[in-house]
């Protein structure tokens, strides 16, 4: 967010709509690669529940195996991937070039990420949320200050940005690493080649395969949105990259809940504890419910002025506000599909993650998306809103059958 908010008051809409293109290369990357976390989740809360230390620590192990292997093919593949993408958008030559430094710097960043990304998850599947909390706050702390820093006083534009992450990105590692060190050294024991290639790989390995097949198909969804607002016009792009802040703004603070029923419904399944399990869906579901309505009345009220922290551009400004609408709807309308994915995660259920996930983009988004009414762009938001209500409804509808099950003994 502050990223686009530093690119949204510079003298052009041309670095906003770069940021929106350079990551939308890295949601392809990064959420493809969730299942880093997501898995590591579901995995190491079930063995906490059962109480085995030792499967605690292989699959932090064999997770961050996995995770150094894809960071090593993604750098080496890096300009293919870059020229490969910018074929998809017809925006312009200026636009292009902007993105293109943005993720030839950013890129760089990978191997940290995705090293935290996993060792979040394990702290998570640990029930410790503190660490996440302290990791991500520093690591957006110190981004946010080299950024200001990269553009306002070295005279950086897109370059800048990148740089803060991936700077920010490295020390946050360090302090990841201090903080494993410091709590959990007593996890560590000898490992060998066999304890990770074995048949709980494959296991972890086959569900990590579905979440990544429905992270693939969120990631289709959203890259289609933004390549469609940048075919439409540059300031299309620009608007709706702004107004997208305001969902990823409530997203990942609902993800607060998300990750609790994580790691609280990973730890009931464990122990076989089926009305432990109901009753962390129940209190999630009831939290995210009142979440979801202050952010929608904060959003009602306060969208206007949310917009001229995000930008000060005239253009972007005059297009974005008749249209805020759209984000006041988003919270009360994806809050269930938050809570939903948070259960499915911690419960392993992933054919079911994939499933619901396929049907709600072939059979909802896209189909609003190509025919529905209006111009593109309301059908754009048309398509978003009902495909993110679809997601929570169908894997309501499914808990019984996919999740309940896990928490039965025997």
């Amino acid at each position: 967010m502050v990223d686009t908010a530093l690119m949204g008051h510079l003298d052009s809409l041309i670095y906003v709509g770069a940021i929106a293109l350079g990551s939308m290369i890295f949601n392809f990357i990064y959420w493809g690669m969730g299942f880093l976390r997501m898995g590591t989740v579901g995995f190491t809360g079930q063995a906490m529940g059962r109480k085995d230390k030792k499967e605690i620590f292989l699959v932090l192990a064999r997770a961050l195996s996995i995770a150094v292997f894809i960071s090593i093919i993604l750098v080496i593949l890096h300009s293919f991937i870059i020229d490969w993408s910018l074929l998809l958008t017809n925006s312009s030559l200026d636009i292009e070039s902007e993105a293109k430094a943005y993720f030839q710097v950013r890129i760089w960043a990978l191997p940290a990420t995705l090293i935290i990304l996993t060792l979040s998850g394990w702290f998570i599947g640990m029930q410790n949320t503190i660490y996440p909390m302290i990791i991500s706050i520093f690591s957006n702390i110190i981004n946010i200050t080299l950024s200001f820093f990269f553009i306002y006083y070295m005279g950086m534009k897109t370059e800048g940005v990148a740089l803060g992450t991936v700077i920010a990105q490295y020390l946050a590692l360090i302090l990841a690493a201090f903080l494993f060190m410091k709590k959990y050294r007593n996890y560590i024991i000898p490992i060998n080649l066999a304890s990770i290639i074995n048949s709980k790989l494959k296991e972890f390995m086959n569900v990590n395969k579905d979440i990544f097949i429905r992270t693939l198909g969120i990631i289709f969804v959203m890259s289609y949105f933004t390549i469609q607002s940048a075919n439409i016009s540059d300031t299309t792009l620009a608007v709706n990259t702004i107004l997208l802040q305001f969902f990823i703004l409530f997203s990942y603070m609902l993800d607060g809940f998300a990750n609790s029923a994580e790691a609280l419904s990973s730890e009931a399944i464990g122990a076989r504890n089926l009305s432990l399990l109901k009753r962390v869906i129940k209190n999630n579901m009831v939290f995210a419910f009142i979440f979801s309505i202050i952010f929608t009345l904060i959003y009602a009220l306060g969208g206007e002025y949310i917009l001229m922290l995000l930008t000060n551009n005239t253009q972007i400004l005059e297009a974005a506000t008749p249209q805020l609408y759209w984000v006041i709807a988003v919270p009360i309308i994806s809050f269930t599909a938050f809570i939903m994915d948070g259960v499915y995660i911690g419960a392993t259920a992933s054919k079911a993650m994939r499933n619901t996930l396929v049907i709600s983009s072939l059979f909802v988004f896209f189909p609003i998306a190509f025919w529905g009414f209006g111009d593109m762009n309301i059908r754009l938001w048309s398509a978003l809103l009902a495909f993110l209500f679809a997601r929570g409804i169908l894997l309501l509808l499914r808990l019984k059958k996919d999740v309940y099950p896990k928490a039965v003994s025997g």
